[in-house]
C-alpha cells in the first residue's frame, strides 16, 4: 500500500505486502527437507556409480578403438587433393 501527498504527488510511505508463507506448518517444512536430502543423496550415489563405471567405459572404447585401429589398412591415408 502506497501513501502519496496529494499536493506534490510523492510518496510519503508505503507498505509492502505481505508474504505468502512456503510451508503451512513446521512438519510439512521438516518433511520438504528430509525429501530434499534424499534427492540429493540419490544424486549423489547416482554420480558416484557413474565414476565406478566410467573406467570400464574408457577401457571398452580403447579397445574398440584399437581393434579398428588394426583392422585399418597400413599406410597413408588419401586426401582429395592426392587424387588429382
Amino acid at each position: 500500500m502506497l501513501k502519496i501527498d496529494g499536493a506534490t504527488g510523492l510518496v510519503v510511505s508505503h507498505t509492502p505486502a505481505p508474504r505468502k508463507r512456503m510451508f503451512e506448518d513446521l512438519e510439512t517444512a521438516a518433511k520438504a527437507m528430509r525429501e530434499h536430502e534424499e534427492r540429493k543423496e540419490s544424486i549423489f550415489r547416482q554420480s558416484v556409480d557413474a565414476e565406478k563405471n566410467k573406467a570400464d567405459l574408457f577401457e571398452k572404447k580403447f579397445a574398440e578403438a584399437l581393434r579398428k585401429a588394426k583392422d585399418a589398412p597400413e599406410g597413408k591415408p588419401l586426401r582429395e587433393f592426392d587424387l588429382d
